[in-house]
């Protein structure tokens, strides 16, 4: 089957040199043909989105025919799983790099550079953590006067999702005109709801992944609290260090002891602080006698400490779905944690919930006089 390419038949005023006034076909990556363009954003209110001057796109200007590739991007395609068919017609478009973003691995085009990304196209799916190696391999083969292709299965989800995110990272789109953009050259484009929400996360952190961040940590947390009905086996990158195991060279961070025992059982950079909730009133579902734990100074307020899973924590977390955290060291209770998600004092729904109550440790700060360090509790 041979492989069709369609392209966005434009009737702009800005001369390109081409016919329809299109710019060159394998452009820098970092051109300016969406800065001089604008584009239906697809809520159906009839706003444009515009990355700079220039004319308007129809919000419809081509549709893909199955095995059909369809062009972006001047070098960046768009396809399903049929759009490799013809090697001959890949040559033609120019494209020396394919990324799959599918299930399965496909079979290996001859000459063309080869991407692979394992994800299903469902909600929960991961593509955030892989953005950033995408862009950088669809960046490569057009700062080297090539085309990229990205594919997927059917070509509206999973492989519009990942354009989307390079044309945030190298346009400097929002994630909503990113989509809208793809969706002008593609219109049966349809991501699903769980990337765009990854997409939306990606523009918070600036379209670069950023680890340690809080918003990337809890998205982690909840993509595992959706994939595990009871964790048997956890990513070693998900629990923080335990303080116990690595000098104490972080100047800046607060430590937390045991009160009872005085063990480190965390540092400041594992909280993941959320919004606070609207206190006692999150309550009123339950008995008189639980708002009343409420009362006092800590009305409303957050008494525990949410945080990031820690490496002692591990024996306790594997096979079970909630639980008691206790001090590696003492055994006495520190608090708890739920796979499910539990409530803050404060009214926020936290998911997952790993929760140390303030009233069990201390807060420990390193101050520097002169050569030496002492510690502030």
């Amino acid at each position: 089957m041979g492989v069709k390419v369609f392209e966005m038949g434009l009737n702009v005023s800005a001369n390109f040199g081409q016919q329809g006034g299109e710019p060159p076909r394998h452009a820098e990556p970092h051109d300016d043909y969406y800065r001089n363009h604008s584009f239906h954003t697809g809520k159906g209110n009839g706003k444009r989105c515009r990355a700079g001057g220039g004319v308007s796109l129809p919000p419809a200007a081509a549709m893909a025919a199955p095995g059909g590739i369809v062009r972006v991007l001047p070098g960046l395609y768009v396809g399903d799983a049929e759009s490799c068919s013809s090697p001959e017609a890949l040559s033609a478009a120019g494209v020396v790099a394919v990324l799959t973003v599918d299930a399965e691995e496909p079979p290996a085009v001859p000459g063309v550079r080869a991407m692979h990304v394992q994800a299903r196209d469902e909600p929960g799916a991961d593509l955030l953590s892989r953005l950033d190696e995408c862009a950088a391999f669809l960046g490569a083969a057009r700062a080297d006067g090539g085309a990229a292709l990205v594919r997927c299965h059917a070509g509206v989800s999973r492989s519009v999702a990942v354009v989307a995110a390079y044309l945030m990272k190298t346009q400097g789109f929002g994630w909503e005109e990113a989509l809208a953009a793809v969706r002008a050259a593609k219109p049966d484009a349809q991501v699903n709801p769980g990337f765009q929400r990854q997409l939306k996360l990606y523009e918070a952190m600036g379209c670069a992944v950023d680890t340690s961040s809080v918003q990337y940590k809890r998205y982690r947390l909840e993509m595992l609290s959706e994939r595990f009905s009871e964790p048997q086996d956890l990513p070693r990158e998900v629990f923080a260090d335990d303080p116990t195991t690595i000098c104490q060279n972080r100047n800046t961070e607060v430590l937390y002891r045991c009160r009872k025992c005085r063990r480190a059982l965390f540092r400041s950079s594992s909280i993941l602080s959320h919004t606070e909730g609207i206190g006692p009133t999150a309550f009123a579902h339950k008995r008189i006698i639980d708002c009343a734990r409420l009362s006092g100074n800590d009305q409303g307020k957050c008494t525990s400490y949410f945080i990031e899973p820690v490496q002692w924590m591990e024996p306790v977390l594997l096979g079970v779905m909630e639980g008691q955290l206790l001090c590696p060291k003492c055994m006495s209770k520190l608090g708890s944690f739920s796979w499910r998600g539990d409530q803050c004092s404060c009214g926020r729904w936290v998911t997952p919930a790993f929760q140390i109550h303030k009233s069990r440790v201390d807060e420990v700060r390193t101050l520097p006089v002169g050569n030496f360090q002492i510690a502030k509790t």
